[in-house]
């Protein structure tokens, strides 16, 4: 079994709670687009983070939780986002080999799933839930794919020096 030094984990650590952070000012900063059936969450940005960091997984899940809760998210939303969220984290993270799949699970986690906490949770039962999976993922797509590859190529350049070789 791989050891793994003190250092390393307190940068695992401090990597995960600062990707919670960046998830939970995000979320905020931008709540009027973060919350409802049509999103674009700016904060999804960062689930192209386990592409650089196991650290992300954690990150991503705690800041969403976070973000629900600060956002004035009931306790459904809360729990199903933020389950959302760790699926795909953790699904990206195994796909972290093809950077062109890694945001593909966070896309269909939260089109699977979020629009029944719209629908059930929520009561917002004047859009079809289908419709609402499409308009979850058109948000996804833009935050994951296309704001997200934009993150990733600056990170690419600076991984070394940012995501500093963790025991990952």
């Amino acid at each position: 079994m791989k050891q793994i030094n003190t250092h390393s984990r307190v940068l695992w650590i401090t990597q995960g709670a600062v990707i919670a952070a960046l998830y939970v000012v995000l979320t905020i900063v931008f709540q009027p687009i973060s919350f409802g059936p049509v999103q674009v969450r700016i904060s999804e940005i960062l689930t192209i983070l386990p592409l650089f960091t196991s650290a992300a997984v954690p990150g991503l899940f705690v800041g969403c939780i976070l973000a629900n809760i600060l956002g004035g998210a009931i306790v459904w939303d809360v729990i199903f986002d933020s389950i959302a969220t760790l699926i795909g984290a953790v699904a990206a993270y195994y796909l972290r080999f093809n950077r062109w799949l890694v945001p593909l699970p966070p896309i269909a986690a939260n089109a699977l799933i979020v629009p029944f906490v719209l629908w059930y949770g929520y009561g917002i039962t004047d859009i079809s839930i289908y419709f609402m999976m499409l308009y979850v993922a058109a948000g996804e797509v833009v935050s994951c794919y296309i704001l997200g590859e934009i993150l990733a190529t600056v990170l690419t350049k600076y991984k070394k020096v940012i995501f500093e070789n963790n025991g990952n």
